[in-house]
């Protein structure tokens, strides 16, 4: 087919779609006016104008109602490619995906539209089909490149349970660090880890370090010297970790009451004001607080099970606790 044929092809498809709009605008006014009479002069005969929102009396001029609805697009357009461009259909644009979602997928199921099983010989042919598919979606190492560190993106962030607005925020950050080529010459699983840590921070939800390394290849250190340089090459705004975040995750792994964990958050804010949480571990000192509380509510944990539940060693519990009592001057009432 050559380029002028095709032209012509999308400029008929254009107009198809055009009037299949205007037939259904006019289906919807034709439902709005079904089984009416104009109360003036009893015709059934009447002219809709969904720019005003009126239908007015063809025969005696008496607006019946100026509140139909049009169901068209809220957008005018000129021109077959105006309204292309400003066509919104199909699902939402998502940074999660390589290719934000743009292009199609040939299912797996090997079954028809009536969920009939394919024949064989069909079979084959659409397996050939799927081949180029996937071909075509992925031709680019960016494209290779973002296919992999989506995977890695999914894989991590199942077996942590991130919410979606934090895989969207480290898909996000993960992009920018392709396009300045911080990825070039390091792991995409390590660069995408520190994406995720990053994310995690910008957007408040309590997660570790050691939490998300541990569920990569690289480890601990290699993650940790990629997400300084994230924070040092791509403009990343990262507030500093509040301990509070860390009390709700902490106290629903615990089984602890609200009223328990609404003391350790004043303990932290206390301790905030006295100055003693700078430079200090945020997971750490949120299971001290908790375990403070815990004694003055008489919901007793020991530091093993805190230190368990915080995923912080049962030292950095015991010192911080000792710090607290002594800053704070708390007194926990005999056991």
């Amino acid at each position: 087919m050559s380029k002028l044929d095709l032209k012509k092809e999308l400029v008929r498809d254009s107009k198809e779609k055009e009037k299949e709009r205007e037939k259904d605008k006019g289906e919807a006014g034709a439902e709005s006016t079904e089984g009416m009479k104009c109360p003036n002069c009893g015709s059934t005969n009447f002219v809709r104008s969904f720019e005003r929102g009126e239908v007015t009396c063809s025969n005696c001029g008496l607006v019946i109602t100026d509140k139909i609805i049009d169901r068209g697009p809220e957008w005018r357009a000129f021109t077959s490619e105006e309204r292309d461009k400003r066509s919104r259909v199909g699902s939402p644009l998502s940074p999660t995906v390589h290719d934000r979602g743009l292009s199609t997928v040939i299912d797996w199921r090997d079954k028809d539209a009536m969920g009939r099983k394919l024949e064989p010989r069909k079979r084959i042919e659409i397996l050939r089909w799927r081949k180029w598919q996937i071909r075509t979606r992925v031709h680019s190492s960016l494209d290779r490149n973002l296919a992999q560190a989506m995977s890695e993106l999914d894989r991590i962030s199942s077996q942590i349970g991130l919410p979606k607005s934090v895989k969207e925020e480290s898909a996000v950050i993960y992009r920018k660090a392709v396009e300045k080529g911080l990825v070039r010459g390091r792991s995409i699983e390590s660069v995408m880890a520190a994406a995720i840590y990053a994310a995690c921070r910008t957007q408040k939800v309590p997660r570790t370090l050691d939490e998300i390394a541990r569920y990569t290849k690289a480890g601990r250190k290699d993650v940790a010297r990629c997400y300084r340089l994230l924070l040092r090459e791509v403009d990343v705004n990262i507030p500093i970790a509040d301990p509070v975040d860390f009390i709700t995750r902490i106290g629903g792994a615990l089984e602890l009451s609200g009223t328990t964990q609404h003391k350790a958050a004043e303990i932290i804010r206390d301790a905030k004001k006295m100055g003693i949480t700078a430079g200090k571990d945020p997971a750490g000192l949120a299971a001290a607080a908790i375990y403070v509380a815990s004694l003055l509510e008489n919901e007793r944990r020991t530091q093993k099970e805190i230190a368990q539940a915080a995923q912080v060693t049962e030292v950095t519990v015991r010192n911080r606790y000792k710090e607290l009592m002594k800053e704070l001057g708390i007194e926990v009432p005999p056991q």
